[in-house]
């Protein structure tokens, strides 16, 4: 087969204006090396300073430290203006209570149990916070049957307020029922928004397999073992700082799993760079302090710019005005930071303090530094050169049948379906969980979802209180409603609250049907709340707003790597390409939560709904994702091609010369998110594949086929950029190289190094 080497064109590069890639000196390199230098000239006082910060805010994070809340508003939605109604005129209706849910065992009944039941009752009124518990024999709620049954629990304060704290109390003072052979559990709102979150172990595996892959790499311990050390720091930082962020924030308890799973991941994968870099540096015969400043000027400043992609991707969110999401955002941008603030200043001073010593628990068979070397192999021997010329010599095909990939992958987030997790979805392990399945096959899955109706009897329009039997018959004559409990009129007479029960779950399409019914069939005044109505305003909201969150991100990522690589189409292409591989990741997540396919393989349960708050979550995070290796990856092929001139060949160069340092962060980043997959939170779970998912398509068929092959068919006009442009935009790239004199050709470079063996061993 006929490789091709040359694209028609001149041999030299073009000039700016027509599309040159620009001259040396940017922004981000000398801010990266300045930062990076001035901590390495004083290691000591560098890391005495981290301590010292880190101390404090580990402090300050177990004394003022603030508890996760859960915000479920939806701001300006009809469920949020009836919450602030029942805050300022009825408090008490507000408040999200708990149910004691018990169930005797198959053939016998409650009533035969009643002493064990009410004795359990007696423990649940002594725990504090416990405003009021209900016997379920003399409040009536017992199941048809009589098998199950619930004490309706109401506390001193909203249920946000209490903390997990309480319901481990609750759960012990269950314990004269269980002892009497009875089922007992923890349900309803309250305990839903309270439970903590359990963790698998499975995140010490994610960190296990980094390090594995990080020793095949380097090749020696110390090196492999220091970008670990410094994830563990950025994650430890990040999670106390989240602590102290709930204090201030109302903050969800998913943005400390996501913080965790990002924060390891990119707190590797930066001091992954940074240290490939200078090994590389010092193994070309540069002294460590020269190594040290070259690599902070070209991966430092890399990391710099993929760190700010990653908090604008997750800045972002704020656009959605959910409480969840603002949370979400602002944590993960604040781990991303840590990692980019230890890659700048920690990194360097504890390279500068190990020096040699770099190099120290060298595995077998690895050269040692100064050793002789073998002849450096050129880019046109190596397997991702010949590989990259392969795909340009066929653009069109390889283009294809990658897109035809991508496209059938993504084919199932055309079906899916996005709603707000309760109960139901969470692990079975959990007592909320096994109260939820109680009470629905007690008194049906809608049981579990209730409305709350707010009439307020003042306003203009609105029913009074002699028109509440004919409000509720009305509501319960809708075939989405099991039933309509009495209206409960509030202090001051002007406000009362009916119960509606669904007749589905919380979770189903067709409870948020009702909900859009009953909202048009209740006259003026009328109000629909309660958590299933809060959560599926949010719902709406998110899908309303993610047309201008998505928008926000692709035109601030487009303008950021237009003035980064002086190009219009690269950055229209890298734009495009991530759409494919997160619509991708999108469907693969489709397919197995939310079909099924593969999850007993996986162990999770299938047949959930998509959690409305992932696919902005997700695609945030993987677009600020992707564009770190798209940085590394076209900044070389950007400095390949200012050499020589060449499309093809700078791009078959710039693969060969990134190959093994983006494989082996991709490898580590899929380590780290395929961890949470075994995660009991279905949520983490679901964000653990989609994102390895995501990395594994865009470091092998986005990085190998359709990059080379988009690159192949565009050519020259790859790196056009209109004069006005080019005057215009501020030069800020990360890797900026200075040009090469014009000429026809230029000498191979030599390829990156991992390890410390030379070039010419890889």
């Amino acid at each position: 087969m006929r490789i091709a080497t040359t694209t028609p064109g001149p041999t030299g590069p073009p000039t700016p204006g027509a599309g040159h890639p620009p001259d040396g000196g940017g922004l981000m390199n000398r801010l990266a090396r300045r930062i990076g230098m001035a901590s390495a000239a004083r290691p000591w006082t560098t890391l005495g300073i981290w301590a010292a910060a880190v101390a404090a805010l580990a402090v300050l994070a177990g004394t003022a430290g603030g508890s996760f809340t859960e915000d479920f508003t939806a701001p300006g939605s009809e469920s949020a203006q009836a919450m602030d109604l029942l805050d300022e005129r009825f408090p008490a209706a507000a408040d999200a209570g708990a149910l004691a849910v018990f169930a005797a065992p198959e053939g016998e009944t409650l009533q035969d149990h009643r002493q064990a039941v009410t004795a359990a009752v007696a423990r649940i009124a002594e725990v504090d916070r416990v405003g009021d518990v209900a016997d379920p024999f003399t409040a009536g709620t017992l199941a048809p049957g009589g098998r199950v049954g619930y004490a309706p629990i109401t506390f001193d304060a909203p249920a946000p307020d209490l903390g997990p704290e309480p319901f481990h109390r609750l759960g012990t003072a269950l314990d004269p029922a269980r002892d009497a052979g009875l089922t007992a559990e923890l349900g309803g709102d309250a305990a839903f928004i309270n439970a903590e979150v359990e963790t698998s172990g499975a995140e010490a595996a994610g960190l296990l397999a980094a390090l594995v892959i990080l020793l095949v790499a380097f090749g020696t311990v110390v090196a492999a073992v220091v970008p670990v050390a410094l994830a563990l720091l950025v994650v430890g930082t990040g999670a106390a700082g989240i602590l102290v962020l709930a204090a201030v924030l109302d903050t969800s308890e998913a943005a400390l799993s996501i913080g965790i799973m990002i924060g390891l991941g990119v707190g590797i994968d930066y001091a992954l760079f940074v240290v490939a870099r200078y090994r590389e540096q010092r193994t070309a015969g540069r002294d460590n302090r020269e190594a040290l400043a070259t690599a902070m000027g070209s991966a430092g400043s890399a990391v710099v710019f993929a760190g700010g992609t990653v908090m604008l991707a997750m800045a972002a969110l704020l656009i959605t005005g959910v409480g969840i999401m603002v949370s979400i955002g602002i944590a993960t941008s604040m781990v991303v930071l840590v990692a980019v603030g230890t890659a700048l200043t920690v990194l360097p001073a504890v390279l500068t303090l190990l020096g040699d010593r770099i190099d120290a628990g060298r595995l077998p068979g690895r050269r040692r530094r100064g050793a002789p070397a073998r002849p450096a192999r050129p880019a046109e021997r190596t397997l991702w050169w010949r590989f990259a010329h392969r795909v340009a010599a066929r653009p069109r095909r390889y283009l294809f049948a990658a897109s035809v990939l991508l496209v059938v992958l993504a084919a199932p987030s055309l079906r899916m379906d996005t709603g707000f997790p309760d109960a139901g979805d969470d692990p079975v392990s959990t007592s909320h969980r096994r109260a939820y399945d109680l009470l629905a096959d007690g008194f049906g899955p809608g049981f579990n979802g209730p409305l709350l109706v707010v009439a307020d009897l003042a306003a203009e329009g609105g029913p009074d209180e002699a028109g509440l039997p004919a409000l509720a018959a009305r509501i319960a004559a809708d075939p989405g409603i099991a039933s309509v409990g009495e209206p409960l009129t509030g202090p001051d007479g002007g406000i009362a609250v009916l119960t509606a029960v669904p007749v589905t779950g919380p979770a189903d399409p067709a409870t948020s049907a009702t909900i859009e019914r009953l909202r048009e069939l209740t006259p003026d005044g009328v109000l629909l709340t309660g958590l299933t109505a809060m959560t599926d305003d949010l719902t709406t909201q998110l899908d309303d707003s993610l047309p201008l969150f998505l928008g926000a991100i692709l035109l601030t990522s487009f303008l950021l790597l237009m003035a980064v690589f002086r190009s219009v189409l690269v950055p229209l292409k890298a734009v495009l390409l991530n759409l494919l591989s997160i619509g991708a990741a999108y469907g693969v997540v489709v397919a197995v939560f939310q079909w099924g396919w593969a999850a007993g393989l996986l162990g999770v349960e299938e047949g959930m709904t998509i959690p409305s708050p992932m696919p902005a979550i997700m695609f945030a995070v993987l677009f600020g994702l992707s564009m770190d290796y798209e940085v590394f990856l076209l900044s070389r092929i950007r400095e390949e091609y200012t050499a020589g001139g060449d499309s093809t060949e700078s791009v078959a160069r710039g693969i060969a010369a990134t190959g093994r340092l983006i494989t082996s962060a991709a490898l580590i980043m899929m380590a780290v998110f395929l961890a949470f997959v075994a995660n009991p939170s279905p949520f983490a779970a679901m964000m653990g594949l989609g994102l390895a998912t995501a990395i594994a398509l865009d470091a092998t068929v986005v990085r190998l086929m359709l990059v080379p092959a988009v690159m192949a068919l565009l050519g020259r006009a790859n790196w056009w950029l209109p004069r006005v442009l080019d005057r215009a935009l501020p030069r800020i790239g990360p890797e900026a190289a200075a040009p090469a004199p014009a000429g026809p050709s230029r000498p191979a470079p030599p390829q990156p190094s991992l390890t410390a063996a030379s070039p010419g061993e890889q």
